[in-house]
């Protein structure tokens, strides 16, 4: 599917900023987390904080993989048939 037929959804009102205290190394790690997943720290924190599941890019990306070996499966199932239907008028 294009991705110009792909509704973009509404900008979200921009609120009151929340500061949180963090050491450097939780920085990164929260940062790296948010990178993970695809999302902005704002965005990631605020999906922790509401509780919201967070879904991650590489998870998203294995499932891809999975198809695709699905179907790779299946083309060679389909091979693997039809030869043997060929071996039988052989013996």
């Amino acid at each position: 599917m294009p991705e110009n037929t792909k509704e973009k959804a509404q900008p979200r009102r921009r609120g009151k900023p929340i500061e949180v205290w963090v050491t450097d190394d939780e920085k990164a790690t929260i940062t790296e987390r948010a990178e993970e997943a695809g999302m902005s720290r704002s965005g990631y924190l605020r999906a922790l904080g509401l509780n919201t599941p967070i879904r991650s890019v590489v998870d998203l990306a294995a499932v891809a993989d999975l198809a695709k070996v699905n179907g790779d499966l299946g083309r060679v199932a389909g091979l693997l048939k039809l030869w043997l239907a060929e071996k039988r008028g052989q013996a």
